[in-house]
């Protein structure tokens, strides 16, 4: 029988946490253990759970280690603690700003349970934005889809699937196999983790926050693992930093505009970073001048308009040594070939 371990991380979540954790324990599948681990927040998070949810792990980190090395925590205390076999254990990582509908977790498990090869999966995940405010703040449960699996492009931009359409005319409504699981909500093969994983690291921590799931989904794609979507696993999604799937490239400079310094910072590091980590030499090749026209004007957008992003420049080149180890690790394990990644981008 499947056992399903549910990972959040938390950093002052205080504001969606109550509502993502009542949405778990209305779960109609109840074979699952709620772990969650905290971030050195400042917002009576540890209070709140040992009073409303005693039956969770509650984990508490002296700093913030970032979004990687927590979930990395849980997944390997549930492996420690648990002692299932890890074809029958699964873990599903959550953002604190996600609401399940209650067929959830049994909507996707038996999904996978009947695809063994998959190694991960991801379902129709919409958004919710917060009417009112305090005590009388109220989800707002929208039909405007904010995720159906993530979806290269030859530029190597990543987007989520169907991100700022509406849902309907059963375009998302087939269960099919997609790139790889958004992080916000996203469920793992224990097997698969393990089989990508360098040095006990499943997320890799270099990235600390940001496109740590791409990484993670380009790498279990490499493996010979792939990620179906369940349409019938239905979720909803406080987004902060949002974006479309059709975006131009004005928009993307547009929303770069309403992020946070920190966010700019990994966004624009971790992307360059998964690259050189995941990408085939002859794929990188073919698709060379689209991927340098994206970069080249990503960059000279961030030299003129976004000057703090630069410092990401050198952070980058000094985990170059190390992202190069990384990648001899996961050309090395990979059992697909570059042709077998490149047809997903579009």
């Amino acid at each position: 029988m499947p056992h399903v371990a549910i990972t959040i991380v938390t950093w002052n979540s205080m504001k969606y946490l109550p509502e993502a954790l009542a949405s778990v324990e209305a779960q109609t599948f109840r074979d699952y253990t709620l772990i969650i681990v905290d971030n050195a927040s400042a917002d009576g998070v540890e209070k709140f759970v040992r009073e409303h949810h005693p039956r969770a792990t509650f984990l508490r980190n002296s700093k913030n280690l970032g979004f990687a090395h927590a979930h990395n925590q849980a997944i390997t205390y549930a492996k420690a603690q648990l002692g299932k076999d890890g074809q029958d254990l699964y873990v599903l990582c959550t953002n604190p700003d996600i609401i399940m509908e209650p067929g959830y977790l049994a909507a996707i498990t038996d999904a996978m349970e009947r695809r063994p090869e998959m190694g991960s999966a991801c379902g129709k995940l919409l958004t919710v934005v917060a009417k009112g405010d305090g005590e009388d703040r109220e989800p707002q449960f929208t039909n405007m889809i904010d995720s159906t699996g993530l979806k290269p492009y030859k530029s190597r931009r990543f987007v989520d699937r169907g991100a700022g359409e509406s849902d309907g005319g059963g375009r998302y409504d087939a269960t099919e196999e997609v790139f790889g699981a958004p992080g916000a909500l996203a469920l793992y093969r224990m097997v698969a983790l393990e089989s990508v994983a360098y040095k006990g690291e499943f997320f890799d921590e270099d990235f600390f926050v940001y496109k740590e799931d791409i990484d993670l989904a380009w790498r279990l794609r490499l493996a010979g693992w792939g990620c179906l979507y369940s349409p019938s696993a239905r979720a909803y999604h406080f987004r902060s930093a949002y974006g479309r799937e059709k975006a131009s490239f004005l928009d993307v400079i547009r929303g770069r505009r309403n992020r946070s310094k920190a966010v700019n910072f990994y966004s624009f590091r971790n992307h360059k970073l998964l690259l050189l980590k995941n990408d085939h030499f002859l794929n990188a090749t073919l698709d060379f001048p689209r991927v340098m026209w994206y970069e080249l004007r990503k960059f000279l957008y961030v030299l003129f308009a976004e000057p703090a992003t630069l410092r990401a420049v050198p952070s980058y080149w000094g985990l170059v040594p190390r992202m190069l180890r990384k990648r001899a690790f996961v050309m090395k394990s990979a059992k697909v070939k570059a042709k077998d990644v490149r047809k997903w981008f579009a």
